[in-house]
């Protein structure tokens, strides 16, 4: 019998949106006990955190329950693999040599029992606008990376946050925009073009819950959110679902 591949995005801990923040953490703390029973692999594509940097010496305040929960995952055998999203981008050794979790800072074509998967947060994806490109290429740039490590916490925190909070509020999260309209759902159909036995394209990022054959053998899952619909996806190597914890 196959172990389980489990899938997850946008927890954002640390934002605002989660009313009782601790009791998030313990949440998805119970939702790792339950993956690690029967689990081959873990993937968190992205967006675990609503704000990350790591300094030299210093890590944001806070998720310790969480922090601790993957380290013991992993320690009990469980491959995490921790993808960036567009909120913790700024990642550098720590939660791989802390917490002992895979690191991925590019999108991931991986094969799972027989079946291909493209695994990425989703950002960018098939988003044309020089706006946000201009915004990816600044954010991904090392050297104002370093800019911005040489000012103090103190500032940084707040300001991330700030913007975060300033986003959700002018622009928030939209509906579904049908499948024409979706840059995900338009980036899979062109990835085809150029590799078209994927069967699975799993993405984070836009908050949504969503299903979609988009060919004869493939399909888009988008996973949802902890904020909203506490939702993940499973695979089985028969069939991949999205699921809802503690519904």
């Amino acid at each position: 019998m196959n172990k389980k591949i489990y899938f997850f995005a946008d927890a954002h801990l640390g934002s605002k949106l989660h009313a009782e923040p601790i009791q998030t953490e313990r949440k998805m703390c119970r939702w790792l006990d339950m993956a690690k029973k029967d689990a081959g692999s873990i993937y968190l594509l992205g967006d675990i955190f609503d704000y990350w940097f790591e300094y030299k010496y210093v890590i944001p305040k806070g998720f310790t329950r969480v922090l601790g929960k993957l380290a013991e995952v992993t320690d009990a055998g469980v491959e995490v693999h921790f993808f960036i999203g567009n909120h913790d981008i700024w990642l550098s050794d720590y939660l791989a040599k802390e917490c002992g979790m895979i690191l991925h800072f590019e999108p991931l074509i991986t094969e799972i029992y027989g079946k291909k998967f493209f695994l990425a947060h989703g950002d960018g994806l098939g988003d044309d606008s020089r706006s946000f490109r201009l915004l990816r290429k600044m954010f991904h740039s090392k050297f104002l990376k370093k800019c911005f490590s040489a000012i103090h916490p103190r500032w940084t925190v707040p300001l991330a946050h700030a913007w975060s909070n300033s986003s959700r509020e002018n622009g928030g999260v939209q509906p579904y925009l049908g499948e024409d309209n979706e840059c995900l759902i338009r980036f899979a159909k062109e990835k085809l073009k150029a590799v078209p036995d994927i069967h699975y394209f799993v993405f984070g990022h836009r908050h949504i819950l969503l299903d979609l054959s988009i060919a004869a053998q493939s399909s888009v899952i988008i996973l949802g959110d902890w904020l909203t619909f506490f939702s993940y996806a499973v695979f089985d190597g028969e069939a991949l679902r999205l699921e809802h914890f503690e519904s």
